[in-house]
């Protein structure tokens, strides 16, 4: 089928049933549970946003003809770029960039290692031509994913292979004729159950060596798989109205541990089997973390102007924009958001053609941005909550502004400078669930580590720049200097 609508994308989740247990019991229906409706329904909602607004989210597949997912589309141009970009930007504004794994964040990745499966085929031909075909389906199906990257935190000191229990981690148990035999445990899929399939990857953030083979798998398979279950933490998503928590109640997409009890995966969904060289060289060398970036810089500029409109709308509520301070914080966010959007503009403007044909990002742009943002997110917050001060507490219900006895005291005594009580809390009831509250808190969190601990990103970052043009600037620079050296000799 080609790009599906938010009514299909909820008649497959309740025909998959899903193995998914939360609050420790198993989900009957994700659809009508307490703690997953909600996103389920902001989930569709993104998929009809594709057919509403067709111009921008949606092209002419090349193999069909059909109308697919522009998110899934494999950028010839600068312009291709740029409309995929702006297709990523309907969906962020749809959130306000809450959504951290909306579905065109894996259709960047299934895209790029479809189209650039060399690499896969080191080991077999069969495993490239599966990422290939792979790509094609999710693309013809509008597939939404999880993903799964990352080990327990049993011991971070060892090596998965030198673990006490080292089969605790999703490992190779069997190769067949038909396929592969896992088991094991993986972290942490986000939206895992309410999506169709899984896609696993091993983290390359800490690089695994050839003793660790047995762990270097990537694959996709069907979230109903027969052994697969989905452990969802708890729900942050408490029922409350949208005007209560307008953001937990929408957009809570939940991440779970995943386990994988001696599951079986056919040879046709498999791309990398017991090979690390492969796994730790995938995201870099097929330019899926390129385009994943690409994603997500064009997300957190959005999701940047969100936040910028919240703490404006609060200054002018309440009367604080004349003052030093005040403006200063607003002038971080928005110098925060200006270069977010001058490494975007980079990115596109200096993509070039990479060797399967794919118009490429400028990396060093997304890459500065992607290092840059997890630790200037957590200041945003803070600003948000700083200015906010006393009145992320004196926040009424609804409930309370509906009961006749006190409703119109509060809407009194709340008012702001330029709005009502009622309108006024409203505003900081938002503020609120963007910084305080367990959503808020999961936000930060979730930003920080988003693509991994940002210290060994750094680090890594740090060795792969390019140093020696900016010590010989300097050689340069001293070598002019126009003075005698001394003669050190006799010393």
């Amino acid at each position: 089928m080609p790009a599906k609508t938010g009514q299909q994308y909820m008649d497959r989740l309740k025909k998959a049933n899903n193995n998914i247990y939360i609050h420790g019991e198993r989900v009957k229906d994700v659809t009508e549970h307490p703690g997953l409706k909600n996103v389920v329904k902001s989930m569709a909602e993104l998929y009809d946003v594709q057919h509403a607004k067709a111009d921008k989210m949606l092209y002419n597949s090349p193999a069909t003809g059909n109308k697919v997912g522009m998110t899934f589309l494999q950028p010839k141009t600068i312009d291709d770029l740029v409309a995929r970009r702006e297709a990523i930007v309907e969906w962020a504004r749809t959130t306000g960039g809450m959504m951290g794994r909306s579905p065109d964040y894996l259709n960047a990745e299934v895209m790029a290692m479809g189209v650039s499966n060399d690499l896969f085929a080191e080991a077999d031909p069969m495993f490239a031509e599966n990422a290939k075909n792979y790509y094609e389906y999710a693309r013809e199906n509008d597939i939404s994913l999880t993903h799964t990257l990352i080990h327990p935190q049993v011991n971070r000191g060892k090596a998965q292979h030198e673990q006490k229990d080292a089969n605790v981690a999703l490992h190779l148990v069997e190769k067949t004729k038909d396929g592969i035999i896992v088991d094991g445990i993986r972290l942490l899929a986000t939206q895992g159950g309410i999506t169709d399939e899984i896609l696993v990857f091993p983290s390359t953030v800490k690089k695994a060596g050839e003793e660790d083979d047995p762990y270097s798998l990537a694959f996709a398979i069907p979230n109903n798989t027969p052994g697969l279950k989905f452990i969802s933490r708890e729900s942050f998503d408490y029922g409350k109205n949208e005007w209560d928590h307008p953001l937990s109640s929408r957009f809570e997409e939940g991440d779970a541990i995943v386990s994988f009890e001696n599951v079986f995966v056919p040879w046709d969904r498999v791309f990398v089997c017991g090979n690390s060289s492969v796994c730790n060289r995938t995201f870099r060398e097929t330019n899926a973390v390129v385009h994943m970036s690409h994603q997500v810089v064009s997300k957190n500029v959005v999701k940047t102007e969100f936040l910028l409109g919240v703490v404006l709308s609060m200054m002018d509520a309440i009367g604080i924009d004349q003052f030093q301070h005040v403006k200063d914080k607003g002038t971080e966010i928005m110098l925060t958001l200006e270069t977010m959007r001058s490494h975007l503009y980079r990115a596109e403007q200096n993509a070039k053609l990479d060797q399967w044909g794919t118009m490429t990002p400028d990396y060093a742009a997304l890459d500065a941005a992607r290092n840059w943002f997890p630790r200037i997110y957590p200041r945003l917050v803070e600003i948000l909550r700083v200015l906010g001060a006393s009145g992320l507490m004196g926040i009424p219900t609804q409930a309370d502004f509906q009961n006749e006895e006190i409703g119109a005291i509060i809407h009194r005594g709340l008012q702001g400078k330029n709005l009502e009580g009622y309108e006024r809390v409203q505003l900081f009831r938002l503020a609120w669930d963007m910084t305080m509250s367990a959503f808020g808190s999961r936000q930060m969190h979730y930003e920080y580590y988003f693509f991994g601990d940002p210290i060994k990103m750094g680090m890594t970052y740090f060795d792969g720049y390019e140093k020696e043009s900016y010590k010989e600037m300097v050689r340069d620079f001293l070598g002019k200097v126009n003075t005698p050296k001394p003669n050190f000799a006799k010393v």
